[in-house]
């Protein structure tokens, strides 16, 4: 029967790391990817326990420079993170650093670095079977997938799409991510205010065109993440530069607008940059975050999909660029850049407002927050 001890043994140990319980106030391990061109280690893992008020970081990982945003995959134990950079290696490239994950602690050890032509990349996110990586670069206005070996190692880049602004405008590729079902994968471009569909051909690689597959947006809107209802039948897009989310029917073979709403309150006039966006666990609510106006605001979602406000939650600090939404869809925890620290909230689970808990763990320019699950 030692066979058996090992293997629970084995099990006990992945659930320590990539459990999705959240029993007292514990939370799973939150990595915190940061920009770190002056130094230091760009991957933290924390240990957070909001109901005792703890917080203590459980290991530091070198994921090169600039590792500010990433992907985890909890069945193979690697982080895949992009680096944010116009030079890798020596060549004009970023590139994506991967790393281990202990089972037991947490901890990070470096395992394999691929360059990813162009330079500058803000954004990665693996493909619907986890065969392939998908990289946007906002640098270079392009998009790239990388396959992934029998180890879940990056392998090879196998596509190339580098897009051509024209009439003096600059692409800005900000998010590659697969759509609710099957291998459709969708492209944000910031600098020309589009969002663009393709069907990844996974046997070789490579990202096809499609009929009606891009949706534009207003000129300067700035489309730079999306959401997906529950359902997958509405796409939400929030807009960096004129601070909108704009909610799309993709229930049909085009992105068919329906609704765009402002991020902000009545009567703000300053200068404001919208960030992140993220469904609650449950569905009911849609959150983004606003650079300027320094707040998350929350929308409900009626059985349509339309968006009504909710309200706006100060984001306790400066210029938040990321956030996110614990497995249990009770807390929120917000990565503000400028003002360096990741600050946690409960979500008020009638209103879906999140509510600050004081708590806040101190770090350097974090820019991408991911729980292990």
């Amino acid at each position: 029967m030692r066979w058996l001890a090992q293997v629970l043994a084995g099990m006990a140990m992945m659930i320590s790391v990539f459990g999705a319980g959240c029993g007292g106030g514990r939370l799973p391990l939150l990595y915190i990817g940061k920009y770190n061109e002056q130094g230091g280690a760009g991957l933290q893992a924390v240990r957070w326990d909001a109901g005792k008020g703890e917080i203590r970081l459980a290991a530091e990982g070198d994921a090169g420079i600039n590792p500010s945003y990433f992907c985890i995959s909890a069945k193979r134990g690697l982080i895949h993170a992009i680096n944010e950079v116009a030079d890798f290696g020596g060549e004009k490239a970023g590139g994506i650093t991967t790393l281990a994950i202990d089972a037991a602690s947490g901890a990070l050890r470096k395992v394999s670095e691929l360059a990813v032509p162009d330079g500058g990349p803000c954004y990665i996110a693996f493909s619907r079977a986890e065969d392939y990586l998908l990289v946007a670069n906002y640098g270079g206005g392009s998009v790239a997938v990388v396959r992934l070996n029998a180890r879940g190692l990056p392998e090879a880049v196998t596509d190339f799409h580098k897009f051509d602004g024209g009439e003096g405008r600059t692409a800005r590729a900000h998010m590659i991510a697969p759509g609710p079902a099957g291998d459709r994968i969708l492209v944000t471009d910031l600098g020309l205010d589009r969002v663009t569909r393709y069907d990844l051909d996974r046997s070789a690689g490579v990202l096809r065109s499609v009929a009606q597959g891009e949706a534009a947006l207003p000129k300067g809107a700035g489309p730079r993440h999306f959401a997906f209802s529950r359902e997958g039948a509405c796409l939400y897009v929030i807009n960096e530069r004129n601070s909108t989310i704009t909610l799309f029917s993709s229930s049909s073979d085009a992105l068919e607008e329906i609704q765009t709403v402002s991020t902000l309150p009545e009567g703000f006039s300053g200068i404001n940059y919208c960030a992140d966006l993220h469904l609650g666990r449950d569905g009911r609510f849609l959150y983004g975050t606003n650079r300027g106006h320094n707040s998350i605001v929350t929308f409900s979602i009626a059985p349509d999909g339309r968006l009504t406000l909710a309200g706006h939650t100060p984001c306790g600090g400066d210029w938040p660029r990321n956030f996110v939404i614990d497995p249990s869809g009770r807390y929120l925890v917000v990565a503000n850049q400028r003002s360096d620290s990741a600050v946690l909230f409960e979500i008020d689970q009638r209103s879906g407002l999140p509510v600050p808990l004081q708590q806040e763990f101190r770090t350097t320019a974090p820019a991408c927050l991911k729980f292990a699950q």
